[in-house]
């Protein structure tokens, strides 16, 4: 699920009722003015480069993560009691005046460099059964609940 920072701005009807509507403005010029000082992926002014899922289906519960033109060997992923870690690293490419060698950027969006993701997986997922495999760019990681987990049927008796 993603979430998207509600403002005036995405609100076309508010915007024309609220009585600080020309505030809004104000406010997003100077968000938009702070933003190349914000340190990268900082809450708020950047979305997360590596989107993810994490659902529940039958006996399993999945992650997905986009990793677009990540390797495997690119990747770390690591379990620490409820806490999984994917850590990664997206090459640096070398800057330059766009003659001769490097690039010049006109618009850049890409986020390089090293990144980590961590969520809370649900108790009760079997962690010596956790498989992980990258296909077309999305980083699955299924992961088998325990016997204990699992939901059994209980028969009630007459007495």
């Amino acid at each position: 699920m993603a979430l998207v920072k509600s403002t005036l701005r995405n609100r076309p009807v508010a915007r024309y009722i609220a009585p600080m509507g020309g505030m809004d403005d104000f406010f997003q010029q100077f968000e938009n003015m702070l933003q190349p000082f914000a340190p990268r992926g900082e809450a708020g002014y950047f979305p997360t480069p590596f989107p993810l899922d994490l659902y529940e289906s039958g006996d399993d519960v999945v992650l997905e993560m986009a990793v677009p033109g990540l390797k495997p060997e690119q990747l770390d992923i690591s379990l620490e009691g409820r806490q999984l870690s994917i850590r990664g690293t997206v090459p640096e490419v070398e800057e330059g005046d766009g003659e001769g060698g490097g690039r010049r950027y006109w618009s850049r969006g890409i986020v390089r460099g090293e990144f980590q993701r961590t969520v809370t997986i649900p108790a009760g997922v079997d962690p010596e059964k956790i498989t992980a495999r990258v296909d077309q760019g999305l980083l699955v990681l299924t992961m088998p609940k325990a016997v204990e987990a699992k939901a059994r049927r209980i028969a009630v008796q007459a007495q």
